[in-house]
């Protein structure tokens, strides 16, 4: 998948693409649905997705809390495997977001990348203010040569499947109801970095990952899948983990740590991406460090219980 980020510095094989656009944050059931259109509207075209880095709600707004459901690096993952082609992650800045709706038409879409076709979402926005709708873009597209395609919103138990509701069903404990808007586990993807190594010392050696920068899921313990991308253990494997600040030890900052089944090695630097697939419990403060062994004992048995019916 070819990365392009400059829509004024555009090679001509990255041109003439049919592209989904939207900020695709989780990649779930409604932007596969999109993307699905974008691949039927122009057979033979090579098929793209248009997104913005940063995220236009941090950009506006960089102080508050942080929201996304994955970054960057692991949505590009994702939209390589849906067969994205080429992956158009435009800048976002100050001079992209002054563009008026037909400027951001015509000086983006047709003149600077040159797109065939478009396809977006009903409630699709964009332009200085969010000033232009689908329907704009349809009269643009019709003025400066391009096709568009809206998609019909998608939606779960009565509601539209978007990343907001995601958000709510992580915050909520519900990973399991994330996964139906999603269409896979939600995952968290990251670098393992050093601990304070408490894991080791009570039997249970943990693969330590920042989630700065991600929405926060409901603090506790999980049954996960941990999929290993690099290094000399690449490999998918099953385990238990811990979301949160870990009160029993007096942390403020959170992370994700895992602790992977059935596995001897350093996973030190390498990249994981960890799939809740079941809440377990909310963390907690135990009163001895044996109750916590107990305690995670008990996590472990069941998460693995969890994850050999799956």
């Amino acid at each position: 998948m070819r990365i392009v980020r400059d829509y004024e510095f555009v090679e001509h094989q990255d041109r003439g693409a049919t592209v989904a656009i939207g900020n695709f944050d989780g990649v779930h059931l409604g932007h596969q649905s999109v993307i699905e259109l974008a691949r039927k509207a122009a057979p033979g075209a090579p098929l793209g997705v248009m997104t913005f880095e940063p995220h236009p709600r941090e950009y506006f707004a960089p102080d508050a809390p942080p929201f996304r459901l994955m970054r960057a690096e692991t949505r590009a993952h994702r939209l390589e495997k849906l067969g994205v082609e080429r992956l158009y992650e435009l800048n976002f800045n100050t001079a992209l977001s002054s563009l008026t709706p037909e400027e951001f038409a015509r000086d983006v879409i047709s003149e600077g990348l040159g797109l065939a076709h478009v396809v977006v979402g009903a409630d699709f926005c964009f332009g200085k203010g969010r000033a232009g709708n689908a329907e704009d873009l349809q009269r643009f597209g019709e003025q400066y040569g391009f096709g568009v395609t809206i998609a019909p919103l998608m939606e779960y138990s009565e509601h539209a499947v978007s990343s907001t509701a995601i958000r709510n069903a992580l915050s909520e404990g519900r990973p399991a109801d994330a996964k139906e808007m999603l269409g896979h586990w939600h995952r968290i993807e990251g670098t393992v970095i050093g601990g304070e190594q408490r894991g080791r010392e009570l039997g249970f050696p943990t693969a330590n990952m920042s989630i700065d920068g991600l929405h926060q899921p409901c603090f506790g313990v999980y049954a996960v899948l941990v999929d290993v991308l690099d290094g000399p253990h690449k490999g998918s494997y099953r385990g238990a983990a811990s979301v949160g600040v870990r009160p029993m030890f007096g942390g403020v900052v959170p992370n994700i740590e895992t602790f992977v089944f059935d596995f001897s090695g350093d996973l030190y630097g390498a990249t994981l991406s960890v799939g809740l697939v079941a809440f377990l419990r909310p963390e907690m403060k135990f009163d001895g460090l044996d109750t916590l062994i107990a305690q995670m004992d008990a996590d472990c048995a069941e998460a693995r219980d969890i994850l050999a019916a799956l």
